[in-house]
């Protein structure tokens, strides 16, 4: 485990070098990869969410794909359709951009819903159905999209059923005089524009920190912890729906992932706390009335943080007793 954390430390510190100063945005999303999920990056434009997933590709070492999504991108674009060889006098499946390790979904939300869909088979099931064929896709396999939260004309809104999909949502925020001004002299005394950034581990080696945070232990009263915090967003009085155990679920592997970043084999309630407002906040609707009032479901989240008792207890679990 500690060299799972060393090579997730040393992919962090590689992108930390083009990324300046979103130190907290990138362990999360990193957290993502390594639980094996999806994130959705949601900022305002120029922040960085774009140069985040190239850059990430790069240090992991995986194949990286740019899909610009827009209004007229139609559903084979993403997945491939069948094309006719005419030298072979048949169909040949020419497979698209979701064929690919990492795959950067530039707005997503400038698509229409049945372009954002196709991307749900390939996000949950990790394979792709054209013409009732199905293809599987190579692990690892992981979506980074980015959405602007804040300009709606010519946009389709995500639906909550793909918003679940996104084991957690990212959002960068502008950086501070200091760190703006390290940008520019990076850029400077790069005397280009583009950015490469050496592979740290290669796919094969992800693949093994992933699976190693199978072996990170969360003791019972942990689990409950997180069962408590998803079950309290239902019953706030500002939602309308509250978070699913998908959302459980991804406390207990963000939580894993977390741990696994500080260089521990177990999981702490201060790991959980860390990753619950971009794990739960995008899966809680909010009553209507509340939209008027401008409350944000991460103030939500942040509430049921702050009225849910964090367990303090050295017991081992029950499954690692052998239960």
């Amino acid at each position: 485990m500690p060299d799972v954390g060393r090579m997730a430390q040393a992919v962090l510190d590689s992108v930390g070098t083009v990324v300046v100063g979103k130190q907290d945005a990138l362990e999360l999303v990193l957290a993502g990869i390594l639980a094996g999920g999806h994130v959705l990056l949601e900022d305002l434009p120029g922040l960085g969410k774009t140069l985040t997933a190239r850059s990430f590709a790069q240090a992991l070492g995986l194949d990286f794909r740019r899909l610009q999504f827009t209004p007229d991108l139609l559903p084979a674009d993403v997945t491939g359709s069948f094309l006719y060889d005419q030298s072979k006098a048949d169909f040949t499946f020419r497979a698209g951009p979701v064929f690919t390790n990492l795959l950067l979904a530039d707005e997503i939300n400038r698509t229409p819903p049945k372009t954002q869909a196709a991307l749900l088979e390939a996000m949950q099931e990790k394979q792709v159905s054209v013409e009732g064929v199905t293809y599987r896709l190579d692990a690892p396999f992981h979506v980074l999209a980015t959405a602007n939260p804040i300009e709606y004309e010519g946009t389709y809104p995500l639906p909550e059923a793909q918003l679940d999909r996104f084991l957690l949502r990212v959002s960068f925020g502008y950086p501070d005089r200091e760190q703006e001004w390290d940008i520019l002299r990076r850029r400077i005394s790069r005397q280009r524009e583009e950015t490469e950034l050496e592979p740290v581990v290669d796919a094969a080696t992800l693949l093994a920190m992933q699976a190693a945070l199978e072996t990170v232990v969360v003791e019972d009263s942990i689990g409950r912890y997180i069962v408590e915090l998803t079950a309290a967003t239902r019953e706030n009085a500002s939602v309308l729906v509250g978070a699913s155990p998908r959302g459980s679920l991804a406390l207990l592997l963000l939580a894993r992932a977390k741990a696994v970043l500080a260089g521990r084999d177990y999981v702490i309630p201060e790991d959980v706390k860390g990753v619950a407002v971009p794990a739960l906040a995008h899966r809680i609707t909010l009553r209507p009335e509340m939209w008027l009032r401008r409350v944000d479901p991460s103030f939500v989240v942040e509430e049921v943080l702050a009225s849910t008792p964090a367990p303090a207890s050295g017991a081992l679990p029950t499954y690692a007793a052998g239960f």
